[in-house]
């Protein structure tokens, strides 16, 4: 069973390897056989279909940005903590665009992640969400401004400034507004 493991581990190095060389949809399973030492058809012992081995990426990616977010403490201020959060969701998708791509992009034509994958994401829209909620912003709008906000933030950074800082020096500035945007405009129930 830990050889299995080791083995599927490889070929996810592996596959890592080749989209943040080529870009995600460069992956093909003849490359990535070759890369790890076997013939393509021997690739479906541990991965079903190419879908599979993406599905297995979407989860890793998801487990590292959440090992992340759990890592981060709540402050007595909850605003402070926001801004943590987002620079360190910036700084995140930044270092990788291929990754990126993957978890918050639909660049693979008929990619779903399974529901299993999925759950990890979840897990991270939940911290998210819960950090929001502790600052006062509870509401799905909140939540859906917030995620465009960060989401922009990060498509900037990673489309017009790889490797640089010019978008995430705006992520404390671009917190500030929302929390100004949102306290000024709550909604009564």
């Amino acid at each position: 069973m830990a050889r299995r493991e080791a083995t599927k581990a490889e070929i996810l190095d592996a596959a890592w390897d080749i989209v943040r060389a080529e870009g995600l949809a460069a992956l093909s399973l003849r490359d990535l056989a070759k890369r790890v030492g076997m013939q393509a058809p021997s690739l479906y012992q541990y991965y079903d279909s190419k879908n599979a081995i993406y599905d297995a990426m979407f989860a890793e990616g998801n487990r590292q940005l959440l090992a992340r977010y759990t890592k981060l403490r709540e402050t007595d201020d909850p605003i402070r903590d926001l801004r943590v959060g987002a620079r360190l969701f910036v700084e995140f998708c930044a270092e990788d665009a291929a990754r990126y791509q993957l978890l918050f992009q639909r660049t693979i034509p008929g990619f779903e992640p399974s529901p299993e994958s999925y759950a990890v994401a979840l897990e991270v829209f939940d911290l998210g969400r819960g950090r929001l909620a502790r600052a006062g912003f509870a509401e799905k709008r909140a939540m859906d401004l917030w995620t465009a906000m960060v989401a922009g933030l990060s498509a900037q950074q990673i489309a017009n400034d790889p490797g640089g800082t010019r978008w995430l020096r705006l992520v404390d500035e671009v917190v500030d507004m929302f929390v100004q945007h949102m306290t000024r405009n709550r909604r009564r129930p």
